[in-house]
């Protein structure tokens, strides 16, 4: 068993998987010591230093310089500078209906490229809505947290993180429904996932290692959302309107909005603030050469 260095507390885990089999652990002085047998949750306390990437089971706790986090089903903690990390970095981008989500996203995924980057909008996981008529389709409340497939969601991010494929729908804004077509996703070392309320459900947000939320005042957001819905969406000015005051703009008061205390960056300005951008493509940019 290696020595334990100064300053750092040794991490007693019982439940770590480490060579395939699962069991108690030990995080001494940079060295996973695994100690096969323990069953169940756990939680750990570590210090700071060089440790090694573990892969926790589900439920487990650790951490790190005072903060806890849990991780997700089949997610690796990141706790070390020397081994190679076996789950992609998720991140997720959330902010107000035309805030600069994808601008920033797109930026993102530009910079590492797509061999690196996978990019998954939420947007794309709104609810079949098959069995409905045209008209009722319309009238659907499309910014409240009902109106999308979180399962579905949670078990695709699932299946990148153990390495699988994942057949993304392709969602039909026209139609107010899927199109029926996928796009296929393959894993990658970053994933992004950008949508209204990433940082809203408690299970995707769970999953993320980094959450951002992009900050854009309401009368810009507004403008944006017009040009845009009419130029790409074929929508009507007037439409636009009645919905944004009919259900986008009470569901970001109550659900988009307060989903920001959950970020761990906000950007004033949106997507056109650069300096602040600059930051998060940095950081980007480090995991990318990984």
């Amino acid at each position: 068993m290696a020595g334990r260095r100064s300053g750092v507390a040794p991490v007693r885990w019982p439940n770590l998987v480490a060579g395939g089999r699962s069991g108690a652990g030990v995080l001494e002085g940079g060295a996973v010591v695994p100690r096969f047998g323990g069953a169940g949750g756990g939680e750990g306390e570590v210090g700071l230093g060089c440790l090694r990437v573990v892969r926790c089971c589900p439920g487990s706790v650790v951490r790190v310089a005072g903060r806890a986090k849990r991780w997700p089903v089949g997610c690796t903690a990141m706790l070390g500078c020397d081994a190679e990390p076996n789950r992609p970095f998720l991140i997720g981008v959330a902010g107000g209906t035309c805030s600069g989500k994808t601008t920033v996203s797109e930026r993102l995924a530009e910079l590492a490229g797509d061999q690196r980057l996978a990019l998954i909008k939420l947007d794309s996981y709104y609810i079949d809505r098959t069995h409905q008529p045209f008209e009722e389709r319309t009238q659907a409340n499309y910014d409240h947290p009902d109106a999308f497939d979180w399962q579905l969601l949670n078990d695709h991010l699932a299946a990148l993180c153990n390495g699988a494929t994942v057949p993304v729908p392709i969602y039909d804004y026209a139609n107010h429904n899927r199109s029926g077509d996928v796009r296929h996703v393959q894993p990658a070392s970053i994933v992004v996932v950008e949508g209204i309320l990433v940082l809203y459900e408690t299970q995707l947000r769970d999953r993320f290692d980094l959450k951002v939320y992009i900050d854009t005042d309401s009368d810009l957001r507004l403008i944006r959302r017009l040009r845009r819905d009419v130029a790409e969406r074929g929508r009507t000015p007037d439409s636009i309107i009645n919905q944004y005051l009919a259900t986008v703009r009470p569901s970001h008061e109550q659900f988009i909005e307060p989903s920001k205390r959950h970020a761990d960056v906000i950007f004033p300005q949106g997507g056109m603030n650069e300096p602040a951008l600059e930051v998060l493509l940095a950081r980007v940019r480090e995991l990318a050469t990984l």
